[in-house]
C-alpha cells in the first residue's frame, strides 16, 4: 500500500521504488507482534539468567547434579542482567512463565493472522533461483559489505532474512517453547512425551539455553543491522508501518527526473 499523493497509482508506485517515497510495509498485527515479542523476549532472557545463576551448569541426558561432568558451566550472570536484579529464584521462575505465556500464545496468533492474510505465502516463500549457491553467496557478500537494498529490493525479504526469520520463528520459539514446557513439572504431570522427546531433563535443559542463547545472538544481530541501515527509518517503520525506500542509484529519484525534464 503506497502512500496516497495527487499522481496516478501507477506513477506514484513507480517514484516509490525508484526510492524517496513512503510505503506502507508493516501492517498492524506484525508490528503489535513484534513489540510484544521484544518485551517478552528480553524479560524470558533476564529471568533465565537469574535461573541459570541457581545453578549454572549444563548435562546432557535423564539427570545432572552437582557431582556430574558438565558439558557447559556458563558464568554466573550480574545482577544488571537479570530479573530480578537480586538472587531470588522463586520470583524469577514467576516472571519467567509468566512471559512464556505471553511469547506462546502471541506466536500462535501471529502465525495464524499470517497465514490469513499471506504474509507468510507472500513474503517468506523461499524461491529455487534464491537457493541458489551462486544468489546465496552474492547476498552474503552484499552483508559483508555493508551493502543494503535500495528501491524496490528494499521492500522485499531478501534470501538471508528469509531464512533468518523461518529458522526463529517456526524452528528456534517452538524448540524453545517445548522444551521450556519440559521443564515444568506441573506440565509433566499431564504431559510427559516432550521430555522423552527431547532425551531427559537435562537435555531439555541444555537445548533450553542454546535456543535462549540463538535468540539473543539473533537480537544482536538484528539491532547492529537496524543501526547500519538507519534506525529512524526502520524504528518509524516497526512503530507506525511507513518506511521510506531507499534510493535507488541506479533510477533518477522523482525529484531529479522532474529537474531533467525542464531542461
Amino acid at each position: 500500500m503506497i502512500e496516497p499523493l495527487s499522481t496516478s497509482a501507477t506513477e506514484t508506485r513507480e517514484r516509490a521504488e525508484r526510492g524517496g517515497e513512503l510505503v506502507y510495509r508493516h501492517r498492524l498485527p506484525t508490528r503489535l507482534w513484534h513489540w510484544t515479542n521484544a518485551v517478552a523476549i528480553i524479560v524470558l532472557l533476564m529471568s533465565g539468567l537469574m535461573i541459570s545463576n541457581a545453578h549454572p551448569h549444563l548435562y546432557w541426558g535423564e539427570y545432572g547434579a552437582n557431582f556430574d561432568q558438565p558439558w557447559w558451566s556458563p558464568p554466573r550472570f550480574p545482577g544488571w542482567a537479570t530479573i530480578p536484579s537480586t538472587y531470588n529464584l522463586a520470583l524469577a521462575r514467576h516472571w519467567h512463565l509468566f512471559f512464556a505465556w505471553i511469547l506462546a500464545f502471541g506466536l500462535l496468533a501471529h502465525l495464524v493472522i499470517s497465514l490469513v492474510n499471506r504474509h507468510i505465502q507472500r513474503d517468506l516463500t523461499l524461491r529455487r533461483i534464491e537457493l541458489a549457491p551462486s544468489h546465496l553467496w552474492q547476498d552474503v557478500k552484499d552483508h559483508a559489505r555493508l551493502k543494503f537494498p535500495t528501491g524496490q529490493e528494499a521492500l522485499r525479504y531478501n534470501v538471508l532474512q528469509k531464512i533468518a526469520y523461518i529458522s526463529i520463528v517456526f524452528v528456534v520459539i517452538p524448540l524453545l517453547i517445548l522444551t521450556g514446557l519440559s521443564l515444568s513439572p506441573g506440565f509433566n504431570a499431564v504431559m510427559h512425551w516432550p521430555l522423552d522427546l527431547v532425551g531427559g531433563r537435562s537435555s531439555a535443559r541444555s537445548l533450553h539455553f542454546i535456543c535462549a542463547g540463538i535468540i539473543a545472538a539473533f537480537i544482536v544481530v538484528h539491532l547492529t543491522l537496524v543501526l547500519l541501515a538507519g534506525p529512524i527509518n526502520e524504528v518509524r517503520s516497526m512503530l507506525t508501518g511507513w518506511f521510506r525506500v531507499p534510493p535507488d542509484p541506479d533510477k533518477p529519484t522523482a525529484k531529479l527526473k522532474r529537474t531533467l525534464d525542464t531542461q
